[in-house]
């Protein structure tokens, strides 16, 4: 059996935890090996990279995160998804390149064009099968994150800054309809599970 590669997007406070765990759960019950990860991180390196990307005491300039995110994701395509989707598996991701072009491109500015070079590089034409995209409105996932002690570097930004990220998000999904399925994440879970059930039963 081939090889699913799913990711699932959103900013900050879309719910994606929620559903990633149902789709877990939906594929693990008809027999499918899943394979869970997220990004950055994935593996040991790519967790230190993470915890580096959120939680630095020292300010990180837009190209450098976006040159660690690349790097952490080169890593974890060669030690996890790759050899789970060579050996058959349904691997669900939490974030890939999609969300380096919305956070580092679009939030911050970092250059598209040097994204896509860096995209074409390190993945070389590799694209996920089917990603879903929660969308919410910045201002209603801002709310949703709660007390901003705890928040790491990016929960901490200025609700412009995840207008800008999802504007990237919409914009990616508009170029790749294909690919791309966007939910409106403001309707309630059963609403938007039985909304997955039916995007990912073809598959």
């Amino acid at each position: 059996m081939a090889g699913l590669f799913i990711t699932v997007e959103g900013i900050d406070g879309a719910g994606k935890t929620t559903h990633l765990q149902w789709l877990r759960e939906y594929f693990t019950h008809r027999g499918r090996r899943v394979v869970a990860t997220r990004e950055p991180g994935g593996t040991p390196l790519g967790e230190d990279l993470r915890e580096l990307l959120l939680h630095s005491e020292y300010p990180i300039h837009p190209e450098t995160e976006a040159l660690l995110m690349f790097a952490a994701r080169r890593e974890h395509l060669e030690r996890v998804i790759l050899p789970a989707l060579a050996a058959g598996g349904v691997v669900l991701c939490d974030r890939f390149t999609d969300a380096t072009f919305a956070y580092q491109g679009w939030g911050r500015g970092v250059s598209t064009a040097q994204l896509e070079i860096l995209e074409q590089w390190v993945q070389q034409g590799l694209q996920p099968d089917l990603t879903l995209y929660f969308d919410v409105p910045a201002q209603v996932g801002h709310q949703r994150l709660g007390p901003g002690q705890s928040r790491d570097r990016f929960e901490r930004e200025r609700t412009d800054f995840f207008e800008r990220a999802r504007s990237g998000y919409l914009n990616r999904a508009a170029r790749d309809p294909q690919r791309f399925r966007v939910i409106d994440s403001t309707q309630s879970i059963s609403d938007i599970q039985r909304t997955l059930e039916k995007i990912v039963s073809i598959y």
